[in-house]
């Protein structure tokens, strides 16, 4: 079936022969098993990666992340909408949390400067589309996916969606697959850009009818326009469901800041 959705940005250009060698590492490893030094050197860059993000995002405090394209420019409704969000929520008194990169991402973090909020980005090292943009206090370059999600949803007490592709939606459907299994706390998901995302409301109410999820589950997500549901949705979730942890200080000894 043909897709008929109109295209509101430039197209991703192809990656080239020598950008997908940039990041072949990536590539060489899910094509099956290797030998056992490889693999045990694969583990030793995991932990690597998690102990610099996790002694990078430790003392910001908590925080709510905004995820959505990185295709959207400036002048667009919803870079616009994402702008405002960060704003409303670093208002509350959390940091705003994003990927980092362009689009609804750097929208976020725009407006979370706007207000003073701390601004965090958790970037992918891709070789094309992906780098920090100019609105961040504060970021950290992740190689692999699982562990850049893993950070995010670490320090994050809610979640707001706006339009974005593929990896939005691997990202908004983590989330809830994690409150759903009770593996996260029951923390606000919500979804913004109703004509947009209007399928994919349709596939939940399928799941639903379905029998596939249970009734409780859609009361996790607040799907809506106006930023003012949406920062109502997230006060009262949050106030209920997240729990005070001791405040840490950095040791200036080991480096920490």
């Amino acid at each position: 079936m043909a897709l008929s959705y109109k295209k509101m940005t430039e197209p991703t250009p192809t990656p080239t022969e020598s950008e997908i060698q940039h990041n072949n590492l990536d590539v060489d490893f899910l094509q099956g098993p290797h030998g056992r030094l490889y693999e045990l050197g694969f583990v030793f860059k995991i932990i690597f990666e998690f102990v610099k993000g996790l002694r990078k995002l430790h003392f910001l405090g908590p925080c709510v992340t905004i995820f959505g394209s990185a295709r959207y420019k400036e002048d667009h409704l919803y870079y616009k909408l994402a702008r405002e969000m960060g704003g409303r929520v670093g208002k509350l008194g959390f940091g705003i949390l994003t990927g980092g990169g362009p689009g609804i991402m750097e929208a976020a973090n725009r407006g979370a400067q706007d207000v003073g909020a701390k601004s965090i980005g958790v970037n992918i090292k891709l070789p094309f589309e992906q780098k920090p943009n100019p609105y961040l206090d504060r970021w950290v370059e992740i190689q692999y996916f699982f562990i850049r999600k893993v950070l995010m949803f670490k320090y994050s007490f809610g979640f707001v969606i706006l339009p974005g592709g593929f990896g939005t939606i691997d990202e908004m459907f983590e989330a809830m697959t994690l409150i759903q299994t009770k593996k996260m706390p029951w923390f606000p998901v919500v979804l913004m850009g109703k004509e947009y995302w209007k399928d994919v409301i349709e596939q939940i109410n399928v799941m639903h009818n379905a029998g596939t999820i249970s009734p409780e589950d859609e009361a996790m997500l607040c799907i809506t326009d106006d930023p003012d549901v949406a920062i109502a949705f997230l006060e009262d979730k949050i106030g209920i469901f997240a729990t005070r942890k001791r405040a840490m200080k950095p040791i200036w000894w080991l480096g920490e800041k």
